[in-house]
Parts: structure tokens; C-alpha cells; sequence
């Protein structure tokens, strides 16, 4: 099934321009349930501002409440092994305000280390390292002794790539980048910090709509912040479509994934990497779930929600990502097979 899926894929994005659902996707054929829990505090957050106190106790109810059954306690010490380093992927290039807050990954980290997972297998990470510092993760990796790693600073393996026959304009830091062979630009390769070092993932992706994506979700910012030469899909809807979700599988990538939260203190529902308040209310919540797919669909539904609610011009967006993630058995993109579960 996978394979099929991935040659669809494939053909739909080497025909940019082209509307894929002229093309035809796919139905949807997985009736499984996923899970989305969401915990609200109206104290999370202060005129946009974190407040640090009240978020361990909304990591902890969340991650308790995840496992779904009566009486059950999540436990890291089951996802995680003695050998496994963890990369904790944020979203860094906004800010810390609309961006993924320091002060949430601080809260989780917390609770790991709580768990007795050592500090030296946890590793803070994002795709360019000056977009930690300035968003403020250099300070929560000091306070926690945990490190802080980028994607483009540890390199990008030759041996483990994604294929596309778009070509892309190489800038510097990309492996391929001066090359000059007909096939250059046609790759990207997975850094060296998931193929060499980090063997799970948790993704902590903020509630901030993407023009393009609907979403900088869980399944953009993991995919497009793990590979080099990633521009080229950026131009397009229908590359970003395929792309997304077929980089996010690479068994590199998808396959370590462990958790997926959603910082949904702040809601910015236009702006995309613009910290525009104006268009941003406070939910105070923050998401939990083992389905990136899932979390996306559930955050985009709540951005289009925040757009009617202050009569902001919907974003009309015609993306066939969410369904091909499915296609792709990533997880479920339609509303009524995802359970939310809210937690107060």
C-alpha cells in the first residue's frame, strides 16, 4: 500500500500547475480513531506571555491522560530506552512568541527528567541554530543541561536522501551546493544529527496558520526542518502536498517520532512567520497526541474557527497534503475519525 502510494505521490508532484484533485486522490480507507487530548488552563499565558507556572501540571494531566485507559499513567521510560538519544524538534523561526515557547519545552523536559531520563539524551533542535538562540531555547538548554542542536550546523548525510524531480536552487550549506552533475538539485538529504544521532523524536509544533500548509504543523515543521534543499517545494501548494508528507516518511524521520504536542497557548490565525498579535488570540491549550495528522487537521479546523469568530477573510486553501499523508498511512485527516479529548 505504501508503495503504491508513494508512486502516486510521486506522479502528482512532478506536475506542478496541475490542480491534484483533478487527478484524483485516493479515499480514505483507514476507519481507526485517533486521539487528540487537549488541556486548557486559563492561566497559561498573560497578554501572550507564558506563564511558566502553570504549564508542568498541563504536561502532566496531558501526558496522563493519553494513554486512554482507566486508571493507565503515561511513562517515558517505555517509549524511551537506555541506548535512545531524544530530539525534541521546536519551531524556532518566528520568535518565542508565536513560534514554539521555550517555556513549554521547558515544562516537558521537566517532566522527563522527572521520569529519570538523563539529561545527556535529550537534544532541543531546529533546523538553523540562530533561530534557537533568538527564540530563546539556548536558556532552556542551559537551565536543563540538556543540548541544543541544529540540523544545518551538524551536516546532511549523502547516504540518506528524498528524491523529487523538482530541481532546486542550491544555496550555501546544502550538501550538493557548487556541484555542477545534470542530476544536483534533484535531493535532499536528511541531516546527520537524525541519521546519526537522534533515534526518537518529540515534535512540539506551535498553533500558527502557514499559507501554503494550512499549518506549520507537525508534519511541515519536522519534514521541511530535516533536510537540506528544501526551498523548492516552499513555491508551490501541490509540491508542498506531496513532499511534506512523503519526506516526513522516511523511516529516518516518521518512524522515530514518539509524541506530537501542539503549543497551543497562542492562537495566530494569519501572518504565518510574522508575529502579527492582532490577528492572535490566548486558547491557553496545549495538544497531545500520537497522530501528526491528526493534530494538523484538528489545528487547522481551529484556525479557520478563530477567522470566523474575529470575521477575518477565510484562507482558501486547495491542499491535497492532509489526504496524501493518510494515503500514506501517516494518520487520519478527517475530523470525524479524531477523537478530541479535553482535559481541564
Amino acid at each position: 500500500m505504501k508503495k503504491l502510494c508513494h508512486i502516486i505521490l510521486v506522479l502528482l508532484s512532478g506536475l506542478a500547475g496541475t490542480n491534484a484533485a483533478e487527478l484524483g486522490v485516493l479515499p480514505v480507507t483507514n476507519h481507526t480513531t485517533s486521539r487528540v487530548v487537549v488541556v486548557e488552563d486559563p492561566k497559561a499565558s498573560r497578554y501572550f506571555l507564558p506563564q511558566a507556572e502553570a504549564l508542568p501540571k498541563m504536561i502532566e494531566r496531558g501526558l496522563n491522560h493519553l494513554p486512554g485507559q482507566s486508571g493507565s499513567r503515561f511513562d517515558w521510560n517505555k517509549l524511551i530506552s537506555s541506548n535512545d538519544v531524544v530530539g525534541i524538534k521546536v519551531f524556532s523561526a518566528p520568535g518565542r512568541t508565536v513560534g514554539t515557547r521555550p517555556e513549554v519545552v521547558g515544562a516537558l523536559i521537566e517532566n522527563m527528567l522527572a521520569a529519570g531520563i538523563s539529561p545527556k539524551r535529550i537534544v532541543i533542535w531546529d533546523k538553523r541554530l540562530a533561530d534557537l538562540y533568538t527564540a530563546g531555547f539556548a536558556e532552556i538548554a542551559s537551565r536543563h543541561n540538556v543540548r541544543m542542536e541544529a540540523a544545518t550546523a551538524t551536516g546532511w548525510d549523502d547516504k540518506s536522501f528524498y528524491e523529487n524531480a523538482v530541481l532546486g536552487k542550491l544555496t550555501w550549506g546544502d550538501l550538493e551546493f557548487d556541484q555542477k552533475e545534470d542530476t544536483v538539485g534533484r535531493k535532499s538529504y536528511v541531516s546527520k544529527l537524525l541519521t546519526k544521532e537522534i533515534t526518537k523524536i518529540i515534535s512540539v509544533a506551535p498553533l500558527l496558520n502557514h499559507n501554503s500548509a494550512g499549518v506549520t504543523g507537525h508534519l511541515y515543521n519536522l519534514s521541511m526542518g530535516s533536510v537540506d534543499n528544501s526551498f523548492r517545494f516552499e513555491s508551490s501548494v501541490l509540491r508542498l502536498s506531496s513532499s511534506v508528507p512523503e519526506i516526513y516518511a522516511l523511516p529516518q524521520i516518521g518512524d522515530r517520532v514518539i509524541l506530537c504536542v501542539t503549543d497551543g497557548l497562542i492562537c495566530q490565525y494569519q501572518g504565518q512567520n510574522d508575529t502579527l498579535l492582532h490577528y492572535a488570540t490566548s486558547l491557553n491549550q496545549i495538544w497531545f497526541s500520537t497522530d501528526p495528522v491528526a493534530a494538523d487537521t484538528l489545528a487547522i479546523n481551529e484556525l479557520d474557527a478563530q477567522r470566523r469568530r474575529f470575521n477575518v477573510p477565510e484562507q482558501k486553501l486547495e491542499t491535497d497534503l492532509y489526504k496524501n499523508a493518510t494515503l500514506l498511512e501517516l494518520g487520519a485527516c478527517e475530523l470525524k475519525k479524531i477523537a478530541v479529548e479535553r482535559v481541564r
